[in-house]
């Protein structure tokens, strides 16, 4: 991953169980070199579905964007309705999914 992709804003997939929304999110990851890993992070959108998701205690999603997935997890909705998204690893998106 370059600097060009760390940032993604866009449609993605978020499922929580058989759940699964088609959300705006605007995310962005950082390579942690002394975890080795990366961490990523961003906010979806507001949307009802997954609010109400959210409401019921689902935490652990899986983000789609185009062809790839990666697990995250649902934080707490901000005062607009949107829901921060955290995850570890390789980000959901790569160089050619928009930024």
């Amino acid at each position: 991953m370059s600097d060009a992709d760390e940032e993604y804003r866009g449609e993605a997939e978020i499922r929580a169980g058989e759940t699964a929304v088609t959300v705006t999110v605007r995310l962005s990851a950082q390579f942690e070199p002394v975890e080795g890993r990366y961490r990523w992070a961003g906010r979806a959108a507001p949307d009802d579905t997954l609010s109400a998701q959210l409401r019921a205690g689902a935490r652990d999603v899986t983000v789609r964007v185009g062809g790839r997935e990666a697990a995250a997890r649902l934080g707490e909705p901000d005062p607009w309705g949107g829901v921060r998204l955290t995850g570890l690893g390789r980000p959901p998106w790569s160089a050619d999914a928009g930024a």
